[in-house]
């Protein structure tokens, strides 16, 4: 069984057993999270699609760690204007352990 979430503005496939890296989110370390925001539940041959939201599922996971991702640079560069910047970026992540993907 998985289900397809939402968190943080994006979608994730998860199933019971996953690692996955979410914006991050303001829970301490070694705390449980439940997302409600279930889109899509998949059993086997069973699908059920929510309207937004699949009625009764959640998604229980704990909180491994938190973090901030590799830095992405950005470089501003206009040829013979003497014009150069240079700025860097660095997102924070919150790494989740998917414990159970519950129905109803």
């Amino acid at each position: 069984m998985y289900a397809i979430i939402q968190t943080g503005g994006k979608q994730y496939k998860v199933g019971e057993g996953d690692t996955l890296r979410v914006e991050k989110l303001e829970v301490e370390a070694g705390a449980s999270v439940d997302i409600g925001e279930v889109l899509m539940l998949i059993d086997g041959d069973n699908v059920t699609v929510g309207t937004p939201y699949v009625k009764g599922a959640k998604v229980r996971a704990t909180v491994k760690s938190h973090g901030r991702g590799p830095k992405v640079k950005i470089i501003k560069f206009h040829r013979r204007k003497h014009y150069r910047k240079h700025m860097g970026h660095r997102q924070a992540y919150t790494e989740l352990a998917i414990t159970q993907v519950a129905t109803k």
